[in-house]
């Protein structure tokens, strides 16, 4: 009985919730007394109207039947006063998975406490005040029947209900409350009320609700109907106020696991500098170095520097609002492919311990090894050595279950040629349709110059001259190719160049600043025809500036993607302190805001941390993230991030009102565009059509203060280092709001997906897309130019990351390239007829998933196309990483709704 005490705290005797004498909230009771303003009742399914007309005619004459045995002066009694009505709530609460010892002895005590009366606890707030008191009008309370009965079965969803006792002028129920008197969280999905004449009245809950212990306050939950904060009804409006407070909290305080708390902070928890200075960096977000702000987690600072934050080291879990946790099935996934990452990290940590240090690869049969035979088997450790490693159970489990869970998978890149990497032309293919297509732009003048300072950075001319490219114009002059609009650039050379002193000087890294200049040829398909490598001028000029032909990596993708993640945190913060969960702008968001939180304290812990996953694989090495800040400071802007004005801003499309979309792509084969502009203007056709369906005028959007509070904050405080920029886009009318949230919308899924979904795909075979390169190439008179001359090939191996680096590499981006089984792909989303109780917006959302629909079909058809050579054609890739839906697992396709790995 000791774990039985500590757990419940007290008693397990208590006031059972319906005596009389049970407390109740102070808080509740203590509201304010609203001012009435008379709501404007749209033409948008809005339930305003008479109260006494809520309760349906059937309910009405079953209560009639059920007490027509009583005597005449009670019915001339209740004449007088509401007749009384029962109504049935149906509760879906969803189980957990997988329970550890403790779990299920507090849910086998919660079972029997139940019966005595620590229940779960509900009660009905009106949309309407009472007339008399001013005060909310509340339902008495209803408890969930059969919780003890029920607590054994094993079904993902139970469903259970609860009876309440109206009157018959009780109104239309607007929220919900709850209290878990229980000892354990449990998750609720939905209540759904019947019996309304207006029909079934749907709560759409998706929330983990606390014990009273732990959290004594009452849970708030609002019905399916959207209303602007202006038209909320009276008896709605304090409850409202209350739950948007407590979602912002007091910024004190050391956050626990089960808060619900929406809070900033800077990046000061990327370091640990109490393990010494190699593990000290620098923070990121203030004046010095600018960046976005992270959820706020309250933790102490270190010891050596207060201010760093101290860190919460795997497998303990970061902070982030308990509603943002993963749930089970992705958590699940997650787990599976992290451990997926320690097997094959842990691997090759042994052989690489047993023969030389950083041992490299031998030949390219040696990759090849990787997916056929598996590391284990190549290695072949015996039972006895494997008993020793830290999961035995695990491990054994997974040796009888699936072998193949040693090996990698093969990459999608050598499905149709395995050569094909080696091509110029796919060279040039993946810079529109590979993993990162987001960096070309049309080069505009030539040679390219540098923005750079040359007092430190020397000339910003480039190395790149007429003779090394006029041979591959196809007789064109570089002028006429230029105004043709034929040359195009994929430029790094300005975002790295600051850094290389510093990443060079890092053990085992090598790297340049590169410019790459592509060609349009006739058949429409781009071929690269030069590139110029940089290093800061410390030597003499001719060896700073180089043009060559060397493979692609993969950095660059990474840091457009550790922007793109941090970057969008501020606004869903945002969302959820200054947007009321009824509010139309929230519900609309959502889907798109799911894990994002989760994955993105994640990352913090375990991929951009000192000495993490992201410094040890890539290129940059500890500089990783002051590179993605310094794009951060540099080049990002909110109102370029939209996909027609990105692509306006690099040159690769003209406004032109003669196409299907007012845009002309310069590069007609462009996957990446072609494909985007179709999934970016379906969202911007429902987001329009969402926005005038709630705002008909400019004066409604001024005069939202939620919404204005909403988009104030996530740029003067989440995004508060840019916040003096003039290029942040105004709140004033509907189009600066369809804007806004289209391409938060944009950024969020198919953005993302472009980006996210290909990286084990196309990077999981090292050699196209290298992580990180550990030599330069060798010029003629350098010590190992004749290593170089007399074996190319073994010297190319010889750069490219060690066995470890390349394993550990794979298996991360092998986990992040996976889509989970509960993954909500665009055009879906949780409770699709009732996430709104507006009738008209469901049936948009309808027409938005059926338009999503036509345009996967339309991808399917462009990559069985044959005169589109970018994605069609013997040896080539269908570009997929667009296609709306997928499968779970490494498909090289699907567009989640947000940035949820």
């Amino acid at each position: 009985m000791g774990l039985a005490k500590e757990i419940m705290g007290s008693s397990l005797i208590d006031r059972s919730s319906l005596s009389p004498f049970a407390p109740t909230s102070s808080k509740l009771s203590l509201v304010r007394r609203p001012v009435m303003v008379p709501l404007q009742q749209k033409n948008r399914g809005l339930r305003v109207g008479p109260v006494v007309a809520a309760i349906s005619e059937d309910l009405v004459k079953k209560s009639r039947s059920s007490s027509s045995g009583n005597s005449s002066f009670a019915a001339d009694k209740d004449e007088k006063r509401a007749a009384k009505f029962t109504m049935t709530a149906r509760v879906t609460v969803r189980n957990k998975h997988k329970e550890d010892l403790k779990e299920t002895f507090v849910k086998q005590l919660d079972a029997i406490t139940d019966r005595i009366g620590r229940n779960i606890v509900l009660e009905l707030i009106s949309t309407q005040l009472d007339p008399k008191t001013k005060a909310l009008r509340r339902s008495k309370t209803a408890v969930l029947k059969d919780w003890s009965k029920k607590s054994n079965i094993k079904a993902e969803k139970v469903q259970y209900s609860a009876d309440f006792t109206l009157d018959s002028d009780f109104g239309l129920p607007g929220a919900i409350t709850v209290s878990n008197k229980h000892q354990r969280e449990f998750f609720l999905e939905s209540i759904t009320l019947e019996g309304f004449a207006s029909g079934p009245v749907h709560f759409p809950c998706n929330s983990w609700v606390q014990s009273t212990k732990h959290h004594p306050a009452k849970r708030i939950f609002f019905s399916n109907e959207p209303y602007l904060p202006s038209e909320t009804p009276p008896g709605l409006r304090a409850l409202r106020e209350r739950e948007l407070k407590d979602l912002r909290g007091e910024g004190k305080g050391v956050r626990k696991l089960s808060d619900r708390i929406y809070d900033y902070d800077i990046y000061n928890d990327l370091g640990n500098p109490d393990k010494g200075i190699d593990y000290a960096r620098p923070v990121l977000g203030g004046e010095k170095i600018p960046y976005p702000r992270r959820c706020r987690t309250g933790r102490e600072p270190t010891y050596t520097d207060s201010n760093a934050e101290s860190r919460v080291e795997k497998p303990s879990p970061m902070y982030v609002p308990r509603d943002e946790q993963f749930e089970e099935s992705k958590k699940k996934t997650f787990s599976y492919g992290r451990l997926k990452a320690v097997l094959h990290t842990l691997v090759p940590s042994l052989k690489a311990s047993i023969s030389a240090e950083n041992r490299g690869f031998n030949a390219f049969a040696d990759i090849d090894v990787l997916y056929k035979e598996g590391i284990l088997l190549k290695v072949g450790i015996q039972d006895e050595i494997w008993r020793l490693l830290p999961l035995p159970k695990v491990v054994t489990k997974i040796q009888e279950s699936s072998e193949g869970l040693l090996r990698y998978d093969t990459p999608k890149i050598l499905s149709k040629d395995k050569f094909a990497w080696l091509r110029d032309d796919e060279f040039a293919r993946q810079a529109i349709a590979g993993v990162n297509p987001v960096n070309i732009e049309l080069l505009k003048e030539f040679p390219p110059k540098s923005n750079l300072d040359p007092q430190i950075y020397g000339p910003l001319e480039s190395a790149l001259k007429e003779e090394h490219i006029l041979g591959q114009l196809h007789g064109m002059s570089v002028q006429q190719a230029l105004q043709e609009k034929k040359l195009f650039i994929v430029d790094y050379h300005d975002a790295y160049l600051p850094f290389l002193n510093r990443i060079n000087a890092l053990d085992g890294r090598n790297s340049y600043a590169t410019r790459t200049i592509f060609f349009l040829t006739s058949q429409g398909t781009l071929k690269p025809i030069a590139i110029e490598l940089s290093l800061p001028p410390s030597g003499p000029p001719s060896r700073s500036k180089r043009v060559v032909t060397p493979p692609v990596d993969a950095t660059s993708n990474w840091i457009w993607q550790l922007r793109t993640h941090a970057c969008m945190e501020p606004f869903i913060l945002a969302a959820h302190r200054q947007l009321s969960a009824m509010h139309p702008i929230f519900k609309l968001l959502d889907p798109h805001m799911r894990y994002t939180l989760e994955i993105n304290a994640l990352a913090r812990q375990s991929l951009i941390n000192a000495d993490g996953v992201i410094e040890s694989c890539f290129t940059p090495g500890r500089y990783c993230m002051d590179i993605s800040a310094a794009a951060y400071k540099n080049f990002w802007r909110f109102d370029k991030e939209g996909l027609p004005a990105d692509l306006i801003r690099r040159g690769m499309a003209v406004p032109d009102s003669t196409q299907p979309h007012g845009l002309k792509l310069l590069l007609e084969d462009y996957p990446y565009a072609q494909d985007g502009l179709l999934i970016w203007f379906a969202i911007e056709n429902w987001v329009r059509t969402y926005v005038n369906h709630y705002y008909p005028s400019s004066t409604m959007i001024i005069n939202d203060t939620e919404l204005q509070l909403w988009y104030s904050e996530s740029v003067n405080v989440g995004h508060g280092d840019l916040s003096d920029a003039d290029w942040w886009p105004k709140l004033e009318t509907g189009e600066d709001l369809v804007s806004i949230l289209t391409t938060i919308i944009w950024l969020s899924s198919a953005q993302h997906a472009a980006l996210n979904f290909g990286q084990y795909p196309y990077g999981g075979y090292v050699p196209n897309r290298p992580p990180l390169m550990r030599r330069h190439i060798p010029e003629q008179g350098d010590p190992e130019f004749e290593n170089f001359h007399a074996d190319p090939q073994k010297y190319f191996l010889s750069a490219l990351p060690s066995l470890l680096q390349a394993t550990k590499f794979m298996a991360v981006v092998d986990t992040l390239s996976t889509h989970s089984p509960d993954e909500e792909y665009i055009g879906n989303r949780q409770q699709m007829s009732i996430w709104s109780g507006d009738a008209e917006i469901v049936e948009a959302f309808y027409e938005f998933s059926a338009e999503i629909q036509r345009i996967e079909k339309e991808i399917d058809r462009r990559n069985n196309d044959p005169s589109l050579r970018s994605r069609c054609g013997a040896g080539v890739l269908p570009y997929e990483l667009l296609a709306p839906s997928s499968e779970p697992g490494v498909t090289c396709r699907g567009v989640p709704n947000s940035v949820s790995i």
